[in-house]
């Protein structure tokens, strides 16, 4: 028996600002005269992106979240695979041919990328594309043979990715080759139109395009955000854990999302780089980190890596903290976290980081 997941783009947005929504709720029937605060949301990347905006009046909340949803609009321009025109999409037409001339922005996400990858020991995989395809898990899902992933192997080596900054190019050195920055494309985008926020005037805000959120400042009153952690094995909006951010971004992947069950095996679209086959050792990873580009590439990465070498890769971060929900619903929590993160009643941490 096959039973695949229900795909949709705006499940993770539901559940990451429900509690945001709720939060908000109470300044919004009567904010303070000190401050208005504005929300918007627009489709870009996908996904549906929700912007909030905080300033000292109406129209220079308007301004920073129209700015912000300008700024996340245009580097979809550049970054999207399904966009034919976008630098990507011109750099992986290239492959093997000739290198593509491209943005300061493009070649920010790409280095951000491979820096990513080498921290990660090449479990965060920017070139992993064809092989998820492979897997069809979008449209139902399939399990390819042992032959077909090695002979994609070729395509997912990250040292034929050569980036000139120089000539601020980027070549793809074997035909065939594909740069997907899916996994790090909205935590840098969330960056971006943060910064485009700041200097339009806003006091603080967030910016969340699906599962990748980043906030500064804190609402009127005073109070921090508040994002919840959806938990990976009950139903949406069923939340693992609670917390509160200040100036920080914060990034999910999970096995719960786009997956397909056959015979009672999980298969889903988070791949082991080595393997090519979905990585079995966790179900979730959450990071906070004070980038965005650093929460959305990493948790991808320590989702392959797993909990023991992933959480001792946090511990060596600076400015990083996560939970780890490991294959078997172990919850791991990283030093940082231990007197911040609010854990729901029935959840009990089975590791905490030293």
């Amino acid at each position: 028996m096959v039973v695949r997941s229900q795909p949709s783009n705006l499940r993770a947005d539901v559940i990451v600002w429900q509690l945001i929504v709720w939060w908000l709720a109470g300044l919004l029937i009567s904010p303070p005269v000190s401050a208005a605060v504005v929300k918007r949301s627009q489709m870009h990347m996908g996904t549906l992106v929700w912007v909030t905006a905080v300033a000292p009046d109406n129209t220079t909340a308007q301004r920073a979240a129209a700015l912000a949803l300008e700024e996340i609009k245009r580097l979809d321009q550049l970054l999207s695979t399904w966009i034919p025109t976008s630098e990507i999409s011109r750099i992986n037409a290239a492959a093997g041919r000739s290198p593509v001339h491209v943005s300061p922005e493009t070649m920010e996400v790409l280095s951000s990328s491979l820096e990513i990858a080498r921290l990660t020991d090449g479990a965060f995989n920017i070139c992993v594309g064809p092989a998820v395809r492979a897997w069809d898990i979008n449209a139902g899902g399939r399990i390819p043979s042992k032959d077909e992933l090695e002979h994609l192997r070729p395509l997912v080596d990250l040292s034929q990715v050569i980036l000139d900054h120089q000539l601020q190019t980027v070549f793809l050195a074997h035909p065939g080759m594909e740069v997907d920055i899916g996994g790090i494309g909205k935590g840098f985008a969330a960056d971006r139109a943060v910064l485009a926020m700041q200097e339009a005037g806003a006091t603080a805000g967030v910016v969340a395009l699906s599962g990748d959120i980043k906030t500064f400042g804190r609402l009127p009153g005073g109070e921090r955000f508040v994002f919840g952690i959806q938990h990976p094995r009950r139903e949406p909006g069923r939340l693992l854990a609670r917390l509160e951010l200040e100036n920080e971004a914060v990034s999910t992947a999970g096995d719960y999302q786009r997956y397909f069950i056959q015979h009672g095996i999980r298969y889903h679209h988070i791949l082991d780089p080595a393997t090519l086959r979905p990585a079995r050792l966790t179900q979730s990873v959450t990071i906070i980190a004070s980038e965005g580009t650093v929460a959305d590439g990493l948790d991808t990465g320590i989702f392959v890596l797993g909990p023991t070498k992933g959480m001792a890769l946090i511990e060596q971060l600076p400015e990083v903290e996560g939970v780890i929900v490991g294959h078997d619903g172990a919850v791991y929590v990283s030093t940082g976290l231990q007197n911040r993160l609010q854990l729901e009643p029935d959840i009990a941490p089975a590791y905490l980081a030293p």
